[in-house]
Order: structure tokens, then C-alpha cells, then sequence
């Protein structure tokens, strides 16, 4: 890269190498653009087009450079590598490292991470993990916590340096054991494709026009200047929309806003605008003109439950409730010894996936076929051919590869602009978010306000609580209600209660939505209950860990909500793994946690899985998605336990509402336990048919497996409702050093059977970085409605910073295994709910002082008071 050659503001074109070739680029654009747009390289990744995600870092002359800052004019005679130009034999090493140690989960920031360890290898053969976290210090990952992403860095070091042969796949997997994941090597060598990657002939490209304001009377929508715009090929407003009002549980949510309306929060939309020049965008965009009356935003839940509080929505401020009562607390309170009664506040958390909110939409006979990344390709169909007045079957949806989800790609963002688009254009049309579009508009963790009464006798021995949770959820219900539900049904916490009293309200505001977020709801009430519990154990006069110990669940006894543990629960094994270091260290915080799995209360809870023979092959399909959890695998491995049959022998399909049947959202932890049962179940049925045929005389025969869990809904009148068909249970450690940073994180938890075991750990790692993120280090902030949050101020971890991890699992005895899925459990939400009050407790040993809000303040990880 010879920029002393090049005088600032000289013209085009300029000449450089991409992956051994000569290319000529004739416009001064970044980068990012130029590999993407003009080359076809989608192996890098736009994920923050500012400089903070490394997710687009390439190798210009050797070095690592992120490739969506660098302008092209700076490139005459550069030499510039992405992971396609890697040699074959090289990507065979790291595809089978990153692979065997599980460093890749949703693939968007590994290509990424592969030339960042290229840079650090090609220099260095032996490197040691700081050398390796320093490397990799620009690339953010928010699924792995980034140990193993490191451990395979050092493996492929020793291949490399040793000239160690590639080993063969094994013939054979079962549960518990470790196995290459099965889309692990696309993501690696960025053949994988992601919705961003995809381009269509004759593509146009649909820009969003959001409201000024979080609360205000649309007066005026003046789009003339948008269309005479040279480049607009058309603007839609509300009255281009069939059906206006759509929304995930609750219909509550607009596609678009007109004149007269009152907008519920910025993320309201306007106007769409559509080009063929994806550049041309703003610019069109800027010229939509919009009066407004502003109107005084109603920013708190305690203010929308005024008297004088404007209606957000017609049918009132109040969202959902919920109540769960068991025993007389009040009466159990006023006879305990001990009694504590805190208020605790929680605050928004962003997902932080590393791929933005992005869909293809575009016609298909005289329907519409949709690409998207998103947690259900069902509920796309269901709420897109909803708004657009169509029967579902004419809405065919196929899934991208999903580059993180975390609960947030539950709601439609951009797929039902895109479908409108191509509605009315009858051409392709691809809507993205930006980054910034996606921090402001998509939703995030419920901030929840709680007041929390704690009890228990002489001894320690908990007897009663009560607890109040208001949940602000935002301008719109998203998945509003079953979060507060899961508040509050896991609000008393892994625990032997006998008596409850929890009164839960979620409320609209004129604030950024509330939705879902992995931990649904557990993480706050959680945090809650975790911090009365130390300040009784204190009363009480016994360490906090011997006050979890002797009240935490056991077999047989009675959960919070009624429901019996059952032989599965392993909660005291879990705390037991954590002892002996829990009192090796000075400052060391303890909480537990337990998680449902399934959606369970009743409703409909169903998984399916499809498998046909085809040529030779046997195709895995189910619509269940993976937003880097690894759902084919678990089904594969689920299927390979049973069956004895070589995984060569399987493909697995993408999630498409032709080819695969609806298996449910990929929510509530409930896959691995769903999907996973009829995994299971069609695999006896694959495996009793082979006993009988070769797999030749199988071909074109289809088998399948459906599984559905019967559980009741909150409040049935029964002494021992099932609420949930499983609960997985989870203790975590955080230990500081003398200078009040984490040093270690320690997670002992009961996922039941492991079904992969890089999978499991990957997923605990990954949620206990992600837990103290929202504990300590991250902070998405909304001022009076407005977001004001950028990617690179909200605190995500980094891999410098990332403390040492270690997972260890307590596993059931045989004869007490979950009946189904193998044994499995659910692990994905669990892995972060205990995170923050554990990090909580180690602070207030650290320096005496006893918090009650999160992110905790007074670290040394909080920014400087100004």
C-alpha cells in the first residue's frame, strides 16, 4: 500500500491486488463496499461499518486492516488478502481447528477472527494466549466469550508449526462426546451465506424512514421531492400497506404511520423509499419532508400509570400482568425471624448479534418468496402474508444462515418492508438495517423496577416472599408478556418456597421496545432475589454460600410455582462443584439460577422433524433455527445416537416453510428439548426401517417425528401444575482480583445430558461473558425516548479483557434422566441468569458496598464521572 504515492483527492482509478488477482477500482469507496458490491467477496462481513466489529478485517500487505474504513483512493498497489485467498491447505487447518474446538456458533464474526489469527501466525508459530487475545483484540464475538476461539487459534498454531495431517471424521457420534459441528466449516472459509450476501438480478435496495420523535402528531407527509429524485424509483406509505397492524403475540404494532397519527417511539416508520443504487439511499430519504406537532413522550412505566397519562394505545398503558400466589406470605413473613425488603432497577440491555437485521424479498408465481435471518421463518410467513392480505401459503420464507440472535430476531424488523417492496415493485428488493438503525429501532432487554420482601427462620431456612416487578416494555407488547410471566414465576429463584406472593405489570412508554433477550425476564428477577438472599444470610449469620445450600431445590420438593422437581433436578450438585473454590478466594460471588425449557403454560408446544431419503443421502429437515446454538448438530447427533449411522450420511437442510415443517420459534431454551424429542423419535423410526431395508431401497421414502409437550397454564387449579416439561439449573462463580477486576468465571450447571459438548460449553462461556456485560461493563442508554447508544460506547468484552472461563457440567444419573430428548436440557438463557448477582456479591465483598441496580456502579470497569 504505497499512500505516500498518492496526493489526497487524486482521481481514479486505482489498481491492487485482492487474493492474488489485479482488480481496478474507478470510485473512492470504502473497502467493505468495493470487495462486496464490486467482487463478490462476502466473506467480509458488514457488521458495524464504523471501525468496531472487526467482522470486515482483511490483510493489506500483511497487516490487519478493517476493510469498511479504508478507502479505496489509499489502496494503488496493495496487496490485500480475505479468507478465499487463504491456500486451501491452510483453511483445511483452521476449518478442522475452529471447528474441534467449538469456536464457531453463529459464523458472522469468524472470518473475521480467521485473518486476524493469519496476521498473528505468519509472524508466530508459538504464540501464548495473550499474544492470541491481543490479536484478536478488534474482532467482537457475543457468542463465545472467546476462549474457544483461542484454544483453536493454539491448535492451529501446532498444526501448523508440526505439519500435522488433518484427522478423519469419526465414523460415529453419540450424546456427550465431542464432534465436529456440522456448519462449522462454511462459516470458517466464508462460503456461508448470510441474507446480506445475498444478490439477485435486477435487485432494488429500500431505505426506512423513521419518526423524528418519540411522541408526536404526524401533521404532514410531503414525498414529492423523494420521487422527482432522479434515482427513486418509488416512496410507500401507509396507504400502500393492505394490513397495517401486525405483531408477534399481541397485533399492536404498525408497519407504517400516517398523517394524523401519533408516533409510539422513534422506531415508527414513515416512508419507505426504493432505488437501484443502494448509495443513493440517504440522500432520497433526506427529502421525505414530515411535520410534526411534538408531543411530550411518556418515558416511565410510573408515568403511563398516572391518571393524566396520555394513552399510548387504545386499550391502555397497561400491557399484560401477571400474578402468582402459593401459601399465605404475608402470614409467613410476619412469623419469620429474619425478613429483608429491597428495591432493585434493571436496565436495558442490547443483543449486540453481529449481524445486523437484514431480508431479500422478491416475487414467486403469485406469491412471495422471503430470505431472512430470524428465530422462525413460520411467524415471518404468518405476519408478512398478514400484512399483505394473503393466504400463507402464497408467503414462502427460507432462512439465511442467522448471524446471532440472543432473542432479538424473535419480532419482524425489516421483512415485512422488504415483502412490501417487493409486493409492489414485483422485482427483488433487500432492506438492512444499519448498524444505528438497528441500536435505535430493534428491541431490547426489559428494564424492570422490583420490590422485593424476602423471609426466613433462626436457621437460614427460607420461608416466604413477596415481590412487586413493573416491566417497561417499550412502545409496542413484543414479547412483553411472557417475559414478565417468566419474571415472575422464576422471580423466588431455585429455592424451597412455600409461600409466594408476585404481582407483575408490564407497561407501554414511548421508549425503545422491550422483547425478548436471552434470559427472558429470569435475569432481573433473578438479580433481585439473589441480593435479598446474601443480606439474609448475613442476619442469619452464615455465609451466603451455606444459605443457598441449604434452601436450594431438590427432588421431589415444590418449585415456586407449584410444579414438583423432579428426578432430573441436580441444582445441589451444581453448588457443590463451586465450593471448594468459591472459599479459596477472597472476593468470591456465588448465585444460582434455574431456566425453563419449552413455552409451556399451556400453550401449543410443538416439535417436528422430516427426514427424506435422496440419492444415497438422508436430508435432515426441520424449521427449527439456528442463530449459531447449533441446532443441526443436536438434531444430527440426536438422530446418529439412535440410528448407529455415519453423519457423512446426513444433510441438513435450511429452514424453508416448503421443505421443512414448523418445529416453533427457537425461543424459551425450548430446541434442544422439542426438536430434539422428535429428533429422537425419527430416528427409531429411520433405524426400524433399516433393519428391514438397505438404504438403497429406502430412497424416496420420507419418516417423521413430532413431539408435543403438555404442560398447564399460570394459575391452574391444581396442587402440582406443570408449568414447563424441564428446568435446567446453573450456579456461577466470579472471583475478582486485588484490584477489583474479574479475573475468573466459574459456571456449574445441569443441562441434563450433554448432546455436544463444545456446543454446551460454548453456549455457558458465551452467557457468562454476555452476563457480566450486563452486570458491569455494558450500557445502551435511552434519554427521554431517544437512543443514544453507538456500537463501540456500550461496553461489549472484548477478548484482552474477557476473564479466564471454566465449565463444569453436573450430570444426572442414568435412572434420572430427563425422559426425553435423551436426557438433554436446555442451556442458551440459563448460562447468563446468574451472572450478575454473582458478580453483585463478589463486589460487595471487594468494598462493603451493597448494590441495587444493574450495571453495577462504582467498578472498576464503570466509566469516569464526569
Amino acid at each position: 500500500m504505497n499512500e505516500g504515492n498518492l496526493k489526497p483527492g487524486a482521481a481514479g482509478p486505482w489498481n491492487f491486488k485482492v487474493n492474488g488477482k489485479e482488480v481496478t477500482c474507478r470510485a473512492d469507496v470504502s473497502l467493505l463496499s468495493f470487495l462486496r458490491d464490486e467482487l463478490g467477496i462476502t466473506s467480509v462481513k458488514d457488521g458495524c461499518s464504523e471501525g468496531v466489529c472487526g467482522a470486515c478485517t482483511v490483510l493489506i500487505d500483511g497487516k490487519k486492516v478493517k476493510s469498511c474504513v479504508m478507502k479505496t483512493s489509499k489502496l494503488e498497489g496493495a496487496d490485500i488478502l480475505t479468507v478465499e485467498g487463504i491456500a486451501a491447505d491452510e483453511m483445511k487447518v483452521y476449518e478442522h481447528c475452529f471447528a474441534e474446538a467449538g469456536a464457531v456458533q453463529c459464523g458472522f464474526c469468524i472470518p473475521g477472527m480467521i485473518i486476524s489469527a493469519k496476521c498473528l501466525l505468519d509472524l508466530n508459530l508459538n504464540p501464548t494466549v495473550e499474544d492470541i487475545k491481543q490479536a484478536i483484540n478488534g474482532n467482537l464475538c457475543r457468542c463465545t466469550g472467546y476462549k474457544k476461539i483461542e484454544e483453536a487459534i493454539l491448535m492451529a498454531a501446532d498444526f501448523l508449526r508440526e505439519k500435522r495431517e488433518i484427522p478423519k471424521d469419526p465414523d460415529s457420534i453419540t450424546m456427550d462426546m465431542r464432534a465436529k459441528r456440522i456448519d462449522a466449516a462454511e462459516k470458517v472459509n466464508g462460503t456461508g451465506k448470510y441474507t446480506d450476501d445475498i444478490q439477485l438480478p435486477g435487485m432494488l435496495y429500500g431505505g426506512l424512514v423513521f419518526s423524528k420523535y418519540p411522541r408526536a402528531r404526524i401533521d404532514r407527509i410531503d414525498v414529492s421531492k423523494a420521487e422527482a429524485h432522479a434515482d427513486c424509483l418509488k416512496v410507500l406509505t401507509k396507504k400502500d400497506v393492505p394490513c397495517n397492524i401486525i405483531g408477534h403475540i399481541k397485533q399492536d404494532w404498525e408497519v407504517m404511520l400516517g398523517e394524523g397519527d401519533i408516533t409510539k417511539y422513534v422506531g415508527n416508520v414513515m416512508a419507505m423509499v426504493i432505488t437501484d443504487k443502494k448509495e443513493k439511499l440517504d440522500e432520497i430519504r433526506k427529502l421525505v419532508d414530515i411535520t410534526y406537532t411534538e408531543l411530550e413522550p411518556v418515558t416511565s412505566p410510573f408515568d403511563a400509570l398516572k391518571g393524566d397519562a396520555p394513552l399510548i394505545h387504545e386499550d391502555g398503558n397497561v400491557m399484560s400482568r401477571s400474578v402468582l400466589k402459593r401459601g399465605n406470605a404475608d402470614q409467613a413473613i410476619k412469623e419469620s425471624k429474619y425478613v429483608v425488603t429491597r428495591k432493585y432497577k434493571t436496565s436495558w440491555q442490547e443483543h449486540g448479534f453481529m449481524e445486523p437485521e437484514c431480508s431479500v424479498a422478491l416475487p414467486e408465481g403469485d406469491g412471495l418468496l422471503i430470505y431472512t435471518g430470524c428465530q422462525s421463518i413460520y411467524d415471518v410467513q404468518r405476519e408478512c402474508a398478514k400484512m399483505l392480505a394473503l393466504p400463507q401459503e402464497k408467503v414462502h420464507v427460507h432462512a439465511a444462515l442467522v448471524g446471532g440472535g440472543f432473542g432479538g430476531k424473535e419480532d419482524m424488523s425489516v421483512q415485512q418492508y422488504a415483502a412490501l417492496g417487493a409486493w409492489h415493485m414485483k422485482k427483488p428488493v433487500k432492506v438492512r438495517f444499519t448498524r444505528q438503525e438497528s441500536l435505535n429501532h430493534h428491541v431490547k432487554r426489559h428494564p424492570m423496577e422490583m420490590e422485593f420482601t424476602t423471609a426466613c427462620d433462626e436457621n437460614g431456612h427460607l420461608t416466604a416472599m413477596k415481590g412487586i416487578i413493573i416491566a417497561d416494555t417499550g412502545a409496542y407488547a413484543s414479547l412483553g408478556g411472557p417475559v414478565l410471566e417468566r419474571a415472575c414465576t422464576h422471580a423466588a429463584g431455585p429455592y424451597n418456597f412455600k409461600n409466594l406472593d408476585i404481582f407483575g405489570m408490564s407497561v407501554y412508554t414511548n421508549n425503545v421496545v422491550s422483547g425478548a433477550f436471552r434470559g427472558f425476564g429470569v435475569t432481573q428477577s433473578c438479580f433481585a432475589q439473589e441480593m435479598n438472599i446474601n443480606l439474609l444470610a448475613e442476619k442469619v449469620g452464615i455465609d451466603p454460600f451455606e444459605m443457598r445450600r441449604i434452601n436450594v431445590i431438590k427432588p421431589g420438593d415444590i418449585l415456586p410455582n407449584g410444579q414438583k422437581a423432579e428426578p432430573d433436578t441436580n441444582m445441589a450438585a451444581c453448588l457443590d462443584l463451586l465450593k471448594d473454590e468459591y472459599y479459596a478466594n477472597k472476593y468470591a460471588g456465588i448465585a444460582c439460577g434455574f431456566k425453563n425449557s419449552g413455552t409451556g403454560m399451556g400453550k401449543q408446544d410443538i416439535g417436528r422433524v422430516l427426514l427424506s431419503v435422496e440419492k444415497g443421502l438422508i436430508h435432515i429437515r426441520t424449521s427449527a433455527a439456528c442463530m449459531g446454538q447449533g441446532i443441526g448438530q443436536m438434531v444430527l447427533t440426536e438422530i446418529c445416537h439412535v440410528t448407529g449411522l455415519s453423519p457423512s450420511l446426513f444433510v441438513f437442510e435450511d429452514a424453508d416453510t416448503v421443505r421443512t415443517p414448523d418445529a416453533g420459534t427457537s425461543t424459551a431454551s425450548r430446541q434442544t428439548v422439542m426438536t430434539g424429542e422428535a429428533a429422537r423419535q425419527v430416528g427409531e423410526k429411520l433405524k426400524a426401517a433399516l433393519e428391514a431395508h438397505s438404504l438403497d431401497e429406502l430412497e424416496g421414502q420420507e419418516f417423521f417425528g413430532e413431539f408435543s409437550a403438555i404442560t398447564d397454564p399460570l394459575g391452574a387449579e391444581k396442587e402440582n401444575p406443570v408449568s414447563h416439561i424441564s428446568y435446567s439449573y446453573g450456579a456461577q462463580l466470579i472471583i475478582l482480583d486485588d484490584n477489583g477486576k474479574i479475573k475468573k468465571a466459574k459456571a456449574a450447571f445441569d443441562v441434563g445430558v450433554p448432546v455436544n459438548i463444545q456446543s454446551v460449553e460454548g453456549q455457558i462461556e458465551g452467557g457468562m461473558v454476555m452476563g457480566i456485560g450486563y452486570g458491569v461493563t455494558e450500557k445502551f442508554e435511552c434519554v427521554e425516548g431517544y437512543p443514544k447508544s453507538r456500537f463501540g460506547t456500550i461496553g461489549f468484552m472484548r477478548s484482552g479483557n474477557a476473564p479466564e472461563l471454566e465449565v463444569v457440567l453436573a450430570r444426572p444419573a442414568e435412572e434420572d434422566k430427563l425422559p426425553y430428548s435423551l436426557g438433554a436440557k436446555g442451556c442458551g438463557e440459563l448460562c447468563m441468569i446468574p451472572t450478575a448477582p454473582a458478580c453483585a456479591l463478589a463486589y460487595y465483598k471487594y468494598d462493603g458496598g451493597f448494590r441495587q441496580s444493574l450495571p453495577l456502579e462504582n467498578t472498576p470497569y464503570s466509566p469516569a464521572k464526569k
